[in-house]
């Protein structure tokens, strides 16, 4: 039995690089323990004394300071203080994902290490260390029920680093805000925003923050250090008692009662990883696929139904449709019209948005629709319809909507104004997700918070929005090319963005006006054409008229080739909140983006990821010479080129480009 117990200890010594001592005149050990990335340039060392605190290192530079978690239940049970180890397994993980929704590539790599530290109290704390990145999660172990009542998340910095953070005023929020930028000391305790976050560190990665796996938990927000260190510390949405709809509101339930908690939850459960993303450049914060890594895994067997595609989007432009021998609007021929539009260019679906129901009733169809004549009409054309409904409507008729939408031959569902995060709505988000799969009904989530990693263990959830999109220039002049110059390094890191792009009415900053009915869009044509490139999202919409696009045939050849799913990402050129240039494979072809804020700027791009040997026919769509006068003005050119050869581009203010690079004949 001693020589067990014996064995027992020197494996627990021996199981990782660790070091150990007493603390004087107590009978309990400070543990230190590290973990490095496969690649060895990143380092976590997590300290065990009072409490568990962790810290990063970066090629030996320390990028997070000495930072405490723990997580209280039940009657205050602090899991975390004054740690006791029982066990360090350290374990490898080297596999690949062959996502059945290719959003930045077809095949992904999962290379991490890990240890997983058991602790006395039947809980633990699992830290993986990537090459981009380090995350860690709690589990506990309790058979019955129990109240998280807090999680301390902290992310503590050696010195008052500048953030690019999107601050909300409550947690009842649509997640659509602009980017500050500003030192960390100064965000403070009363201010807080969601998450992702970036740090920048000078002469040093880029660090983002955000959370993965949110399952039956609330979603992570960010507030400042009440520690007088600079740092970020995550706050999160008591559990909601209580809800009413908003005053003047038919969709928005607000919570009127909160609780002292912030779950309530099974006992023996692992909880949502706290990921911090280093990125050496700028770029890599758009080419890191690691949230759908740590994402959970695939739930749906079958997903051969899962078709990604391009979208005619009737909200934005006001069913604008001019040239007919009708009267447009919310009725059966303006949307047959779009789907003649969506057929003619071969794209996937349309969207009957707000109006073709009552939003309190999803059987109440709008009687200038008939909606069954419309499915059948799309189906002759092979054209989709997908319907927008509000949350709160559909959580109250879940299974017999669903139902009835599956059988008169629905292709998906718009979900909307859910504009919360605590339990409760992301436990909707998967009772949804999952009772569309059932159906196999596609899902976009608007009015939601940013993507968790439900999409890869439901990948009918083909995109959501939780960003500051094109529909803000319906009434603002917020969204500019700054800020779309901000969302591939921040908002997209988190996955894909209902941005919805496309606006043929476009305009330099001195020219823009909000205008609801007629809306436009600040920044170059070509600014447009780029982010189906930059931005990612597997049902991408296209948000103007039709009439618009069938006027526009050059436009037009590039949007109905232009794919929503990728089998390879290079990030060529990027500078968060300034420039970004991205090219994604698709078969054989390549296609490339570029885009850059109010700033012009010129590119001169080594094609160097291109097939070595090959010559390739450069279709380009470029700013034109009077872009900084008439922001709609673009230049359409075909060149040769070979593999290895360089590609200049000239961007002007606002502006943007494309190609399309295919095997020269």
């Amino acid at each position: 039995m001693k020589k067990s117990v014996v064995l027992i200890l020197i494996i627990f010594f021996l199981s990782g690089p660790w070091t150990g001592s007493w603390l004087e005149g107590q009978g309990r050990r400070s543990t230190a323990v590290s973990l490095t990335s496969p690649d060895n340039r990143l380092e976590v060392k997590i300290e065990l004394r009072e409490q568990i605190s962790y810290s990063v290192f970066f090629n030996g530079r320390q990028i997070i300071a000495p930072s405490p978690l723990s997580l209280t239940i039940n009657d205050n049970v602090v899991l975390g203080r004054r740690p006791v180890l029982e066990n360090a397994a350290r374990t490898r993980g080297d596999e690949t994902i062959n996502p059945p929704v290719r959003e930045k590539r077809a095949v992904i790599q999962d290379r991490y290490n890990q240890v997983n530290l058991k602790f006395r109290g039947n809980f633990g704390v699992i830290f993986r260390a990537y090459n981009d990145g380090v995350a860690y999660r709690f589990y506990t172990g309790y058979r019955v029920p129990i109240k998280v009542r807090s999680e301390q998340a902290t992310f503590n910095f050696p010195e008052n680093y500048s953030v690019y953070f999107p601050f909300t005023r409550s947690f009842h929020t649509s997640f659509e805000s602009n980017y500050s930028y500003l030192p960390l000391k100064e965000i403070g305790q009363q201010r807080f925003g969601f998450t992702p976050v970036v740090v920048e560190i000078p002469d040093g990665p880029k660090v983002a923050i955000t959370d993965v796996d949110v399952d039956d938990y609330p979603g992570m927000f960010l507030t400042g250090s009440d520690q007088g260190v600079p740092g970020l510390v995550g706050k999160f949405a008591p559990y909601p008692l209580e809800e009413k709809l908003r005053e003047k509101s038919d969709r928005e339930l607000e919570v009127v009662k909160e609780a002292d908690y912030i779950a309530e939850t099974r006992g023996g459960r692992r909880y949502p990883w706290r990921l911090i993303v280093v990125a050496d450049r700028d770029g890599d914060l758009i080419a890191t696929d690691i949230v759908y890594r740590l994402a959970p895994p695939l739930e749906i067997k079958d997903t051969s139904w899962i078709k990604p595609g391009k979208v005619a989007w009737d909200w934005w432009n006001a069913n604008n449709i001019y040239g007919v021998d009708f009267k447009a609007g919310i009725n059966t021929d303006t949307y047959k019209y779009y789907i003649d539009f969506a057929s003619k260019y071969g794209l996937e679906y349309i969207i009957l948005d707000e109006g073709w129901s009552d939003p309190a009733d999803l059987f109440k169809v709008n009687p200038a629709i008939n909606l069954e004549e419309l499915v059948r009409y799309g189906q002759q054309k092979n054209v989709g319809l997908i319907l927008w409904c509000v949350w709160l409507t559909l959580d109250r008729q879940l299974e017999r909507a669903l139902d009835y939408f599956q059988r008169i031959g629905i292709k998906g569902i718009k979900v909307d104004f859910m504009d919360r995060d605590d339990q409760k709505i992301v436990n909707f988000y998967r009772r949804c997700a999952a009772a569309a799969a059932r159906r196999q009904l596609l899902v976009d989530f608007h009015g939601a918070h940013k993507p968790v990693g439900l999409r890869r263990a439901f990948p009918n959830i083909l995109t959501k929005e939780g960003v500051m999109g094109l529909e803000y220039s319906k009434w603002s002049n917020l969204v500019t090319p700054d800020h779309d110059l901000m969302l591939p390094f921040t908002r997209m890191l988190a996955g894909p963005l209902d941005y919805t792009p496309g606006a043929m009415r476009n305009a330099q900053e001195k020219q823009f006006r909000a205008v609801f009915d007629v809306p436009m869009s600040q920044g170059t044509r070509c600014h447009q054409l780029a982010m189906y490139v930059v931005f990612e999202s597997p049902l991408q919409m296209l948000c103007d008229s039709p009439s618009a696009y069938i006027r526009e045939p050059e436009m037009m050849e590039f949007l109905a080739g232009v794919p929503t799913f990728w089998d390879e990402t290079v990030v060529l050129e990027a500078r968060i909140g300034d420039y970004a240039v991205v090219a994604r494979k698709s078969g054989e072809s390549w296609y490339l983006g570029a885009m850059t804020d109010w700033s012009p700027r010129e590119f001169e791009l080594k094609l160097d990821f291109l097939e070595p040997g090959r010559q390739w026919t450069v279709d380009l769509w470029l700013d034109g010479p009077n872009v900084s006068r008439f922001a709609s003005d673009f230049t359409r050119k075909t060149v040769t080129i070979a593999s290895g050869e360089s590609l200049k581009l000239s961007l002007g203010p606002g502006g943007g480009a494309v190609a399309r690079l295919t095997l020269a004949k």
